[in-house]
Order: C-alpha cells, then sequence, then structure tokens
C-alpha cells in the first residue's frame, strides 16, 4: 500500500483501527480473532486495516509512522492519530478506545 492510499483511508470521517502486524509473530495471531470479534461488535463501524510490515508496498507507512514492534494498533479518524498501543490488546479495552474516541470531534 502506498502512503498516498494509506491517507486516503485514514482521512476519512469514520474511524479506522489499522494493524500492524507480521505473518511471523505470535502475539499478532493473537490479535487477528480479537480484531475480527472487535468487528462484530461493533457493526463494523469501525473500519479495520491489516497492513502486513514486512511486505515491500508497505514500508513507506511503516517508516512514516515508526513501527518498531508488532502486533501496533493505531486508530485514525481525518488522518490524525487518536489513540497507539502496541502488543495484545483486549477485546474489553479495545471496545473501550472505540467507545472513548467514537464521540471525538476531530476538526
Amino acid at each position: 500500500m502506498t502512503l498516498g492510499e494509506f491517507n486516503e483511508l485514514t482521512s476519512r470521517d469514520d474511524l479506522t483501527l489499522v494493524d500492524f502486524y507480521a505473518v511471523w509473530c505470535g502475539p499478532c495471531r493473537v490479535m487477528h480473532p480479537v480484531l475480527d470479534k472487535l468487528a462484530e461488535a461493533t457493526d463494523e463501524s469501525v473500519d479495520i486495516l491489516k497492513i502486513d510490515i514486512d511486505k515491500h508496498e508497505n514500508v513507506e507507512v511503516v517508516r512514516q509512522h515508526k513501527i518498531m514492534a508488532v502486533p501496533t494498533l493505531v486508530l485514525f479518524r481525518k488522518g490524525r492519530i487518536l489513540w497507539r498501543e502496541s502488543g495484545v490488546v483486549p477485546l474489553k479495552t479495545l471496545l473501550e478506545v472505540v467507545k472513548r474516541y467514537d464521540k471525538v470531534e476531530v476538526f
């Protein structure tokens, strides 16, 4: 994914949760079903974008966002970072984060 494509997807009015992951990463594999449950629990009102840090086409995006650990989850709205966390994040925490930032207006 090019940086332009990434910026277009994360610049929308809706919340976009980006999962920076690697296929060799055990904690990343733990997060994938959690993110699937998050999508179900929020009626897919949060867009979830998965970025494989090892794919050549994603190198610009990974570098731009200074991804040093996987998994790293970043919540965007209108191109602004609202929340960021590395490591395994429980579903309950993700639901609280989405609820907290769902009502926040970003200018």
